[in-house]
């Protein structure tokens, strides 16, 4: 038979579910300690509930900043029953035995997600909370501790049978203190965005995210898998889903990389993404024509990509894409005509996401032992950053095909070359050892190369895969220049007559 329980202490700031749990305490004869709000809830509800200032025999004090702070909890909760000096410093101090700690914390998270002013934020960082759920966990072997309204039913089922058993109380021990754990991360990211030091990459890294929904498998069906998400409700860990089958783990990892490059882009927009790499992006005047230019560059690798728009999704764009096998598509609003005819396609899936650009979010990547921390490539390239190295001097066409197609490089697994025309990509090489082998790539994909740019995500080390650009007939380059090689490279880019730009930066993605 488990632990009984005899005496309970709850004090929720979330009260679902709390009736119904308090009701079945008060069934089983529990003795129910309470506070403030929850005190009122549960007298409200019909329940017996001593207030924690009478059995503690003193008040609650500073604005309620102090109530359960005090010997007569804290040691309820934290005493050994199987300590004979324990039991006996109890019995002196006329200490009772709490046996259950029902608490969740002061909304932090959703009080500063509320853009609330910083005093508020103050007053919801929960500090007896924290302290009785710590000491609950810590003996576990005698007091059981709830911070989750989800368990509540598993309490409750136990309890019918006579107790709670070991093995209960130790995976709910484990649960509260990644709860305070997180709650401790998430006011000390905010106190560091608000004081903290101004190193972007910190001493010491904090983050917390709640589990959003466990995935059927992660990139091969033998990996487990899940999102994660913070609270802000922002971005695509956030998106609401329309329509269609559950995402799956390539599914959000392709569409992460199409709602950020999208996002780049002040111009209506098209993203097509296959295997977290762009194989078609345009912008236009209206999102159906975008999504028009995006296909043609790559028709068959677009087949069951993702797709990402940075405008409403209309009736035109919708029936242009339901001409082809989508997986995905993403935008930050569908108009009611437009979702009846994606309806058409049911396991298509539909999201719709807000402020999926790139953030401030440090980047990471885990490795054997640890983790690789980076800020997030978020440099713009604009004309004042470029350098003109060759003789001819790039037309206005030419320098906004420039800089269309360098922003598409860093979306593009390096090595990589994209060629673009008219605000769309004709050709993109991804993911080579060598750039000579994603130039070809790259040219191979266009129907036709001629009077396209050429952009690096790195520089050419020697003139052989610009040499390949210039032959499929690219009249422009851009990369980031640098290289050791860089004078025989504008001597090949001026000898066959093309302008060529450098950024002075560079866009690995690894």
């Amino acid at each position: 038979m488990g632990t009984p329980v005899r005496r309970a202490l709850l004090s929720v700031s979330d009260k679902s579910g709390l009736p119904e749990l308090a009701q079945f305490l008060a069934s089983k004869n529990v003795e129910i300690l309470s506070t403030g709000g929850t005190a009122r809830s549960l007298r409200d509800a019909g329940l017996a509930v001593v207030e924690v200032s009478e059995h503690t025999g003193f008040p609650e004090i500073l604005d309620g900043r102090v109530k359960t702070l005090h010997p007569r909890i804290h040691g309820g909760i934290l005493n050994l029953r199987d300590e004979p000096t324990h039991r006996a410093a109890v019995r002196d101090h006329g200490i009772e035995d709490i046996d259950l700690v029902v608490v969740n914390l002061y909304p932090f998270e959703e009080t500063v997600a509320s853009g609330a002013a910083l005093e508020a934020c103050i007053e919801n960082i929960d500090i007896g909370g924290p302290s009785l759920i710590r000491a609950a966990a810590k003996n576990h072997r005698h007091v059981t501790v709830v911070v989750d309204p989800a368990d509540y039913q598993a309490v409750m089922d136990q309890l019918a049978g006579g107790g709670i058993s070991s093995d209960l109380r130790r995976r709910l021990a484990a649960k509260a203190f990644d709860c305070t754990a997180a709650y401790d991360a998430a006011i000390g990211t905010w106190m560091d965005d608000q004081w903290g030091t101004e190193e972007k990459l910190p001493p010491r890294l904090m983050m917390t995210a709640s589990l959003n929904q466990r995935l059927r498998y992660g990139e091969n069906p033998h990996q487990d898998a899940a999102l994660y998400s913070r609270s802000a409700g922002k971005g695509l860990a956030n998106a609401v889903q329309l329509q269609g089958k559950a995402l799956s783990y390539n599914n959000l990892n392709d569409a992460d990389s199409a709602v950020r490059l999208v996002n780049e882009f002040d111009h209506p927009a098209a993203v097509i993404v296959k295997h977290a790499n762009p194989c078609g992006v345009a912008i236009a005047e209206y999102s159906a024509e975008a999504y028009r230019k995006a296909l043609s560059c790559d028709p068959k690798s677009a087949y069951g990509g993702i797709i990402a728009l940075n405008r409403p999704l209309d009736t035109e764009c919708a029936s242009e894409i339901v001409k082809t096998f989508v997986e995905v598509v993403i935008a930050s609003e569908t108009d009611e005509a437009a979702r009846e005819i994606l309806a058409r396609k049911s396991n298509l899936r539909l999201l719709s996401c807000t402020d999926a650009g790139i953030s401030g979010d440090i980047v990471l990547r885990a490795i054997s032992g640890g983790y690789l921390a980076q800020t997030p490539d978020d440099a713009r390239t604009t004309p004042a950053d470029l350098r003109v190295v060759t003789r001819r001097q790039p037309t206005d066409a030419e320098l906004a095909d420039l800089l269309f197609a360098f922003t598409v490089c860093k979306y593009v697994s390096s090595n990589a070359i994209v060629l673009a025309r008219n605000g769309a990509t004709t050709g993109i090489g991804a993911g080579q050892m060598s750039r000579v082998d994603a130039a070809h790539i790259a040219v191979s994909k266009c129907s036709s190369a001629e009077q396209s740019v050429v952009a690096s995500d790195a520089f050419f080390p020697f003139p052989d895969a610009l040499q390949v650009a210039i032959d499929g007939g690219a009249t422009a380059a851009i990369q980031p220049g640098g290289s050791k090689g860089d004078e025989a490279v504008i001597a090949a880019a001026d000898e066959a007559g093309i302008a060529m730009v450098f950024t002075g930066r560079r866009h690995f993605r690894h």
